[in-house]
């Protein structure tokens, strides 16, 4: 009897139990349904589809100016590689199209206003564009990076070029991992023009730009003889837009799935063709890439349950800390939850440039201050020479030092002379030089003025005073005021260096900005540092003056 009741109890601990295990296997399999629906968000209606499916048309800003992308043909008709995408997206969307010309400048401009509601126009994906409009994921094409090269130049690949030096203009995506790749010592300038003009004179072997710009130059007059041999390198991937109120929309779902498509049945490939385009490597990668597919058959490039594109099938310049690793993460995430993009701590090539900016801004300060020390004492004892016409033609170039802004004493000497000295002679200037030379001129001539107002006080209350080495003493005590603050401004004025393209701070910090979007924190870091340098400029000025003006009296 024992026995058979420890038997019944066993059994109904065992159904019990068996009852429990299945309760607890059927309430993980509702928590991981429930976190599954949770993970994948519903997606929002698109008020701009709604819209185009009920007019029955969609309205695609498109460039008319940009052949074979966009351009007018022989019958004034619009045509070209990106019209073709807007045709395919109307024909799917069984709408009729509308296409609007639209401009690099005022392309998203009119995606906003909703004059248009796609852009289709040769739109860079860039970080900044992403903060004010929506970037369809994948790309559908992207654009190159190569070198206009001056006609005597022999190079015919990149590793060609190895250790050359090169023009560029500050903020092009390509110039840091061109420089990592190549050795690259980039000569870089505010503006493509500048550049250009760099180039003409010699001063670079070629510039570093977009193939497609760079294409259209070739074809006018005067770059005639100059050439492009290198085939593109690097790319910046161009993007379908919609506006920003459009983000997670099934607007943009649709034309991603749009995008997927040209590139999984070779549409892109077969339209660049069509339009003559030389055969890009970035669309046959990246057609490789979302035709890839697993053992069991299933494209490796599939929506995850969040409705996102897998890391490996996107813009990995646009990945977030979670899709990433190691220091990387650390500082993606530390932006992420600040706000605060630090990329000269985390980054090793913007810490590095920024190190290097730092340095040469550093070497220009003490340049100039010393430059414009000797300019202004040399200055000072020329002008009181006995021969007349001595003294009369150095205060003339004094007043003209003073009179004339030192950036354009830049611009004349490096553009204008520099151009006539290379085409002559073969010579070059060097642009430290040329920035050493016009900063310390034009404050050498204001120290000169001082000193000379000095000594002019100084014969009034002495009418046999001299200005020489022996009573220099006296003069740096009276006109120390005027003399400090010029040399304290000399030092805020190396900044100017860089429109000649000396890599100093400011136009490090410029570069770190244009790559990274980071502008308010670069901007506040720039501020610091200068008040630092200046800071410390002042304290080693005083302390200069002092510890001459104790071994003069002693």
């Amino acid at each position: 009897m024992k026995i058979s009741s420890h038997l019944s109890q066993i059994s109904v601990s065992a159904t019990f139990l068996n009852w429990a295990s299945v309760g607890i296997l059927a309430a993980l399999m509702l928590w991981t349904a429930s976190a599954a629906c949770a993970a994948a968000p519903s997606l929002k209606t698109s008020e701009t589809l709604d819209t185009i499916r009920k007019r029955g048309r969609i309205v695609v800003g498109v460039k008319t100016d940009y052949p074979p992308f966009g351009q007018l043909n022989a019958s004034n008709t619009a045509e070209g590689f990106e019209h073709d995408l807007a045709a395919d997206v109307a024909r799917r969307l069984g709408v009729a199209l509308v296409k609007v010309p639209v401009t690099g400048a005022n392309r998203l401009q009119k995606l906003e206003e909703g004059t248009v509601d796609v852009v289709i126009a040769t739109t860079g994906d860039t970080g900044d564009r992403r903060r004010i409009a929506t970037m369809i994921e994948p790309n559908y094409y992207a654009s190159g990076v190569t070198l206009l090269m001056r006609p005597e130049q022999k190079a015919q690949d990149w590793p060609d070029i190895r250790g050359q030096k090169v023009c560029a203009t500050q903020g092009s995506y390509f110039n840091r991992p061109m420089s990592q790749r190549y050795l690259l010592d980039m000569v870089m300038f505010n503006n493509a023009r500048d550049a250009k003009l760099a180039l003409r004179d010699g001063r670079c072997i070629g510039y570093l730009f977009d193939n497609t710009a760079i294409q259209g130059d070739l074809a006018r007059p005067e770059w005639a003889g100059y050439k492009a041999p290198l085939s593109p390198a690097m790319v910046v991937p161009w993007a379908v837009v919609v506006a920003r109120r459009d983000q997670g929309t099934a607007l943009e779902r649709f034309l991603s799935d749009v995008v997927t498509d040209w590139h999984r049945s070779g549409f892109l490939i077969a339209r660049e063709k069509a339009w003559n385009l030389p055969a890009t490597k970035f669309l046959q990668e990246t057609q490789a890439l979302w035709t890839r597919t697993g053992d069991d058959g299933t494209p490796l490039c599939t929506r995850t349950v969040d409705g996102q594109w897998p890391a490996a099938c996107r813009n990995p310049v646009y990945l977030t800390s979670g899709d990433v690793s190691g220091l990387r993460s650390l500082g993606l995430w530390f932006r992420e939850i600040t706000n605060l993009d630090l990329t000269i701590v985390y980054d090793d090539y913007d810490r590095n440039r920024f190190l290097s900016g730092l340095a040469q801004t550093m070497l220009l300060m003490v340049l100039c201050v010393l430059g414009s020390i000797s300019v202004g004492l040399a200055g000072a004892l020329a002008a009181q020479s006995r021969w007349g016409i001595v003294a009369k033609t150095v205060r003339l170039l004094a007043i003209y030092g003073r009179m004339t802004p030192p950036l354009l004493q830049m611009y004349m000497l490096f553009f204008g002379l520099g151009a006539v000295a290379w085409s002559t002679f073969g010579i070059s200037l060097s642009p430290v030089v040329v920035a050493v030379w016009c900063l310390s001129y034009y404050t050498g001539s204001s120290i000169m003025n001082a000193l000379l107002e000095a000594a002019s006080y100084a014969r009034e209350q002495r009418p046999q005073f001299q200005l020489s080495m022996s009573s220099l003493q006296e003069l740096v005590d009276v006109s120390s005021g005027p003399v400090t603050a010029a040399l304290v401004n000399v030092s805020k004025a190396t900044m100017m260096a860089s429109a000649i393209s000396v890599p100093e701070l400011l136009s490090t910090a410029t570069a770190i900005m244009s790559d990274n979007g980071n502008v308010s924190v670069m901007m506040n870091v720039l501020l610091l540092v200068f008040l630092v340098l200046i800071a410390a400029t002042m304290r080693l000025l005083g302390w200069a003056a002092k510890s001459w003006h104790r071994q003069m009296t002693h």
